[in-house]
């Protein structure tokens, strides 16, 4: 069976099954909607018994990753590879995180959409036989990526109605051969996408001209409607994101509000946490996964997905340096088997 389909995608010959998955959390995360569903949630200060933001996001992926293995009842030496990746600089919160496992590792970057990113190269490896077992994990940490990309937590700055919070949490799946009840069928590949907005603290709108090309693009490439999916699952747009994806949607013909579900606006409730538009950052996509999104798969309640993390691809140099804020999106269409 041919595998490349279309202009950007790649229906597996052998799906890659999903193993398990886990999910670490901090308190308002677990505070939220989807607080019962995580697998740990951490104390209030963020820390998780480190002594830095950066230590401890470090130490949530090598938690994911070590939850995800005993779900799947394997051991670290089992695994050919890691996927890891993280919104910090040179992603050093995987390369200390994932450290300790002694396993080879491709370390990430796709901003908020690396855990797309690191399903689909996992299921590759995989679907390609190249790996008998592959881990997939990705975090971030409000802490961590405020320092890095805004303001110094202490500062107190003021954050527009437009701007997202960033996730602290790591998710991550383990996937193998067989065994799973649920399979990667198929990925698309998204474009890098610059509309020319500069606004990094509106980070839904930067990326939701990439979401729109991803999943129009899936949609061409397999003949499918928006209605083949039961959902289609963006990172983290948040609310202002969502608005402008459903616009650009609609200009290409395509209405996908009915299947739409976004992970920033799933994790946080807007009128109580105080997080305007909603969640984002590399484990905002990755834990509501973990935690929500497969567990609905595996039980049949959901039959076929489109998962579609998106990631504003900036750095603070870019910023400085008053370039834009070009967008991705990477597509993972998951199946209940």
């Amino acid at each position: 069976m041919e595998q490349i389909v279309g202009k950007q995608s790649i229906q597996f010959q052998r799906a890659a099954h999903i193993l398990s998955a886990a999910s670490v959390v901090g308190k308002k995360e677990g505070d939220g909607p989807l607080g019962k569903y995580f697998d740990k949630v951490g104390e209030e200060d963020g820390l998780f018994g480190c002594t830095s933001w950066e230590e401890a996001e470090s130490n949530l992926q090598k938690e994911a990753v070590t939850l995800a293995l005993e779900k799947a009842e394997l051991e670290k030496w089992q695994l050919r590879m890691i996927y890891a990746g993280d919104l910090l600089a040179q992603t050093i919160a995987s390369s200390f995180g994932i450290m300790g496992f002694h396993t080879p590792i491709y370390g990430l970057y796709g901003a908020c959409s690396t855990m797309g990113e690191a399903l689909s190269l996992s299921a590759m490896a995989v679907a390609g036989g190249y790996a008998p077992y592959v881990a997939a994990v990705t975090s971030s940490h409000f802490g961590s990526a405020e320092k890095e990309f805004r303001f110094p937590l202490g500062y107190g700055n003021q954050r527009p109605l437009s701007a997202t919070w960033t996730v602290t949490g790591s998710g991550a799946c383990i996937l193998g051969t067989k065994g799973g009840k649920a399979r990667i069928a198929g990925i698309t590949t998204g474009k890098i996408v610059d509309y020319g907005f500069k606004d990094s603290l509106n980070m839904g709108a930067c990326m939701a001209p990439a979401a729109c090309d991803t999943i129009y693009q899936n949609l061409m490439d397999f003949n499918r409607l928006p209605e083949d999916y039961d959902k289609i699952i963006t990172g983290d747009l948040g609310e202002v994101g969502q608005r402008i994806l459903f616009d650009l949607m609609k200009e290409k013909g395509f209405d996908i509000e009915k299947q739409h579900m976004d992970c920033g606006i799933e994790i946080f409730d807007q009128n109580t946490q105080d997080t305007h538009a909603g969640g984002s950052g590399c484990g905002c996509a990755a834990v509501t996964f973990a935690a929500y999104i497969l567990p609905k798969i595996e039980k049949g309640e959901w039959k076929r997905i489109l998962f579609v993390p998106t990631g504003a691809l900036l750095s603070k140099v870019s910023f400085n340096e008053g370039k834009s804020v070009p967008g991705i999106a990477q597509a993972v269409i998951i199946e209940h088997c």
